[in-house]
């Protein structure tokens, strides 16, 4: 690889703004790029869906060797704030000025892919097909991904099912293979509405009520896969007013449905404790924001791309996560991902950074694989 392009071209890309839902000029950007590489483009416009602006991106390198090829994926969207991007190169690594995110999170995947691509076309490589799929709203809870119209893709531009994900945080060669569900949990607590000097008495806190409640769940860490957070607690009323509403808003992620859902029932336990003892009334309800994450192959590719990395003096391991991606949305349409890193540190924050390093220890090992295979 040519190593001082993909840094520039990395540089180039995170000074393209692209927050969630507002990906449209940096996919502009990438559609030209994958066009000047030759590929063919198909975009999915699942995004009128959720008001974004960026269609997700389906690209097809056609290869000469026949059997199934590969699937390199990414998404468009950073976190903010992210606008204005004042890189700064420190020997290995990239960083920012600490007033922005850096966009590692996932324009590093995007770079390791572009520059896949290029020595690929350069050094005329022999390869099985090769398909991208690039995903805009990731960052918003897999948006982009939750979105595609399947139905209306063109069959021979559907990607090969087994997918390299490249968004994983960390140094190179982690390779995650498996990733929980993720259920969200909307708790509303109803009491009743008094004078708080005059007649506090004659109420009932909703607030006092959803505590009662919540105090008698199990947050954290429930069991080594399984966890559980509140993460916000609603109630607007001036505090001479006894408060008639609490809202709760709460998440539940487990490798197994059924405990997720055990803990789910535990909590509406909770909660009618709290109103047979307290009075006043609740409602419950749930969704499943993304399924599992589990390998179809018994490991069988997760374990070829350690040996990959092994190859190449790589340490590698194999890793059981706890966050959700693209990976888990679109293992629900039959797809076998991995989730491999490129160096990302620090996601999501201000001190984000980019070891280089990673960035090409991992893009090697995607030609690597791509040139075994052939």
């Amino acid at each position: 690889m040519n190593k001082e392009r993909i840094i520039e071209n990395f540089i180039e890309m995170i000074k393209i703004h692209s927050p969630s839902k507002n990906e449209k000029n940096y996919t502009n950007y990438l559609v030209e790029k994958l066009n000047e590489l030759g590929l063919e483009v198909y975009l999915d416009h699942g995004y009128k869906n959720y008001d974004g602006n960026a269609p997700t991106i389906f690209g097809k390198l056609n290869g000469k060797i026949a059997g199934e090829g590969v699937t390199l994926a990414a998404h468009t969207d950073v976190v903010e704030p992210s606008e204005s991007v004042n890189a700064i190169i420190d020997g290995h690594i990239i960083k920012t000025d600490e007033t922005t995110t850096l966009g590692g999170d996932d324009k590093a995947g995007i770079a390791s892919i572009l520059e896949v691509l290029r020595v690929i076309q350069e050094k005329n490589v022999p390869h099985k097909d090769i398909f991208v799929l690039l995903t805009p709203c990731e960052e918003l809870g897999m948006l982009g991904a939750k979105n595609i119209n399947w139905n209306l893709i063109p069959e021979h531009m559907k990607p090969a099912k087994n997918m390299l994900v490249i968004d994983n945080a960390g140094r190179a060669g982690l390779i995650a293979h498996t990733a929980p569900t993720k259920y969200d949990v909307d708790l509303i607590f109803k009491g009743k509405t008094a004078h708080a000097g005059i007649e506090p008495e004659n109420g009932l806190n909703a607030i006092q009520l959803a505590s009662i409640a919540i105090a008698d769940m199990k947050m954290g860490r429930i069991d080594e896969l399984t966890t559980s957070n509140i993460g916000s607690i609603f109630s607007n009323y001036a505090t001479n007013v006894v408060a008639e509403e609490c809202i709760v808003k709460a998440e539940v992620r487990g490798h197994s449905t059924e405990k997720v859902l055990e803990i789910i029932k535990s909590y509406e336990k909770s909660c009618e404790l709290a109103i047979e003892k307290f009075g006043g009334k609740y409602s419950l309800k749930y969704i499943c924001d993304y399924p599992t994450l589990k390998p179809k192959d018994n490991l069988k590719f997760a374990n070829e791309f350690k040996e990959i990395y092994k190859s190449l003096g790589i340490k590698s391991e194999l890793a059981v996560i706890g966050g959700g991606s693209d990976s888990n949305i679109l293992a629900s349409n039959g797809y076998n991902s991995i989730i491999i890193g490129v160096g990302m540190y620090n996601v999501h924050t201000v001190y984000e950074t980019l070891d280089t390093r990673d960035l090409f220890y991992t893009t090697e090992a995607i030609l690597t694989y791509i040139k075994k295979r052939s």
